[in-house]
This record gives structure tokens, sequence and C-alpha cells, in this order.
């Protein structure tokens, strides 16, 4: 028998753990009743009942009464367990080579404000874009009402990010090297006194679809993800695959032509410079710097049956279907989403895709996957917040108690909370 300290130890674990769970259940549901909630979680009622009671107390979670509401069972209606609206959330950041954007998250992925800034971010200096981005920040934090309170920062880039600190190892198409930049923006928002979480645009697309998007519901999902550069967010038995340091998914940088033009990260012939945004733009004529602007202005030209613009998208297409038709024989997904850029293109892309599909990959993994585009228009965003909010959703004790737990039993519901909680008490 343990010692009564390793068995008062083993219990907190499995408390931490079911308080995780319940809050995770919630995070990507509906609002539930405790009657729900102990069916999904296989919980009897008591321990939801006071689960759900320390969760109230730090601020997380509310309950209320279903109005005009049948009882299932002899006794008075299970409560209703839902988010609040002023509960723990995420300031969510995306930088990308043609815009900064920025939103409030909730828990359960409400989006409560955002906004965006068309600016070219290549070849910038990081210190500026941080600057700039606080400059756009700030006034959306102002506008907050009764919205969630910030416990986290999450930050999507482009490039090669270190998990373990949220350096920026290299993002090609940023021109930016070694960038501390979880810590530029740290120091930008230290009025906020929280964590900063960095991670790549691709993982944090494929972590947001895979929870509410295109990948829901699917055990192996990849989504690749285009917005200058070229990456692939890779989930394999339901978890997102990062790498012994967090590099993985960069299939922008596998060698297809020896032989072919120079990369951004200084190889020749990778995938990205075959079938990238610059790749594309230059092969239709048009200035492969021109961002946004040209590439809707290639589309327009497609639209329109241009020659030109159709020929240079068909290739871009094929090339991405041979990138695509390797990924499905290594990695045997049930679903391939396309995203960013290649979600915009995609009418045109698909034939040339799925032929190339046919053509490369083995009968047995092609016949299991299929080939569509993103579901989120805000993927990255939701992404980041994702990777923000991870440590509370992993052990919801990191908040702050507001007032002590009602008891168990207790079905009477609280009407008032105390004052904010301060935040985070760590990092995770």
């Amino acid at each position: 028998m343990g010692t009564r300290g390793e068995v008062e130890g083993a219990q907190a674990e499995i408390r931490r753990r079911n308080l995780s769970r319940l809050l995770q259940e919630l995070h990507v549901s509906r609002p539930l009743s405790r009657s729900e909630l102990a069916a999904r979680l296989h919980l009897d009622r008591s321990t939801v009942a006071s689960l759900v009671a320390e969760l109230a107390a730090r601020g997380i979670v509310q309950e209320h009464h279903r109005s005009n509401s049948i009882p299932q069972s002899p006794g008075r209606p299970s409560p209703v367990v839902e988010l609040r609206r002023d509960g723990p959330g995420a300031l969510a950041i995306d930088l990308a080579t043609d815009w900064m954007g920025a939103a409030v998250v909730g828990l359960g992925g409400k989006v409560i404000v955002s906004t965006r800034r068309e600016a070219s971010l290549s070849n910038s200096k990081p210190e500026k874009v941080v600057e700039d981005l606080g400059s756009l920040v700030r006034p959306l934090l102002a506008s907050l009402e009764n919205g969630p309170r910030i416990v986290a920062i999450g930050v999507s880039v482009p490039g090669l990010v270190r998990s373990e600190d949220g350096r920026l190892h290299e993002a090609p198409a940023l021109g930016w090297r070694n960038v501390p930049i979880g810590q530029l923006i740290r120091n930008e928002f230290a009025d906020l006194d929280v964590p900063v979480f960095v991670g790549n645009d691709a993982d944090l697309a494929a972590s947001a679809e895979h929870l509410r998007g295109s990948g829901r519901g699917t055990t192996d999902f990849i989504c690749i993800w285009g917005e200058g550069g070229l990456g692939a967010g890779i989930v394999v038995d339901g978890r997102l695959i990062g790498g012994s340091a967090g590099y993985a998914g960069e299939v922008g940088h596998v060698t297809v032509d020896p032989d072919g033009d120079l990369c951004h990260c200084g190889a020749r012939g990778c995938l990205e410079s075959v079938v990238g945004e610059e790749a594309l733009l230059r092969r239709s004529g048009r200035n492969p710097m021109g961002g946004t602007a040209a590439i809707e202005d290639l589309i327009a030209a497609a639209d329109r049956g241009d020659k030109a613009a159709l020929s240079a998208l068909a290739e871009s297409g094929r090339g991405l279907g041979i990138g695509i038709a390797g990924l499905v024989n290594i990695f045997n997904p049930n679903r391939v989403s396309l995203g960013g850029l290649y979600a915009r293109v995609y009418p045109y892309v698909r034939a040339p895709i799925l032929r190339e599909l046919e053509k490369r990959a083995m009968p047995a993994p092609r016949a299991m996957v299929d080939l569509v585009t993103v579901r989120l228009g805000n993927a990255l965003l939701l992404g980041a917040a994702e990777l923000a909010l991870a440590p509370l959703l992993n052990d919801p004790a990191i908040m702050s108690l507001q007032q002590e737990p009602a008891p168990s039993d207790a079905n009477d519901v609280p009407e008032t909370f105390a004052s904010r909680a301060p935040g985070l008490l760590a990092q995770g």
C-alpha cells in the first residue's frame, strides 16, 4: 500500500484530469447539462457537480436552469453548464507575409473581436513589425466590454518555431532568422503580464481545423497551408506531429527538382519553389512579390478564361499533387485539406492534383483519403488561441479561485462572482 501522501497525490491527479476532461468537453461542444456531462465523461453526477463547482469558483463556467424544461427523472432538472463570456481567453496574433491580424478568443473558440491590417512583412525588421502590432492591438483590447480576461497570447508565424521557448529559427518567406519573436511580443504587451506561445502557421491551422473544421472526426489528417510559403500540419492518431523540437511539417522544403530554382531556404528545387505563391505569380507573368493583390488579379483572369492564368494554376496543381501523393503514401491520412492560397485557387488546381494522386499515390491509401478545403475562415487565429489556452485546458486549477467552491450537492446557482482572477499562475 502507498503512503497517505501518495494516495492523496494520486487522488489529486485524478481530479486534475477530470477537471481537464470536463472543461475540454465544454470547449469543443455546446453548453451541456450536468447529467449530459456525467454520461459523456462516464462520471457520477455528484463528481460532476463537484467539478463544475470548482470551475465556477475559478470563474470559468456558470450554471443555469433551462426554462420550461421537463425533468427526465424525479427531482429538479439538471442545471446547464456553460462557459462564461467573461471567463479566461486568449489574445491570438497572426503574422503573415502580407498582413498582420489579431483577435480576442474565448474558450469554446468564440471570436469576440478581431482586426487585420494589410502590410507586406517580407524582409521587414521584426522589432518594427511588433511595434506596429502593438498599435493594431491596443484599440482592439480597449474595445472589449464584458469580454474574456486575457490569460495568454498565442502567435502564428510562417516559419520554424522552437517549441520550448517560441524562438523563430527561420521564416524564409519573411526573411527572418533567429528571431526571439515570443520575447519581443511579451515585451510589447508587458502590461498584460501573461505568457506568450508561438507556433508554426500550418501546425496551428491543422490544430484548429482538426478540432472545429475540415478535419473534425478524423484520426489522421493533413492541412496544407500556403500563404507566401508552404507548410503542412500533420495529425497522426489524433495528435499533431511536432518533431523533436517543433520543426516538423516543412513539406515545402522537400526537394522535388534537384536542378530547380533557388528557394528562400537556400536549397534548390524545393516544392515551395515550384508551387508556392511566388512561383505561381512568376509563371503567370505577374510580379512574384505582388502579394494578395496579384493573386486576386490572377484568380480574376482565370475566372475570365485567360489561358496563361489557367496554365500557371494547372502547373501549380500538378506540383502540389505530386507533393500530396508523397504525404498520402507516408502518412495514410483520412483527409487532406488545403488552406490559405490553395483554398482560394482550389477550383483551378483540384483536377490536376487529383490526376497526380491517381498516378502517384499507392492505391490502398489513395482510396482512403478525401481532398477538401479548410472550413474555418480564421483558422490561424483560432489555432493560435488553442495554443495559448492549452495549459489552462490541461490544468484548469492554474486559474486562481475567485471564491470557495459551492458544496458538491448544491442545486442553487450563485448569482454573483468576485472580481476577475489575476490570470495564469504558471506557464505550463
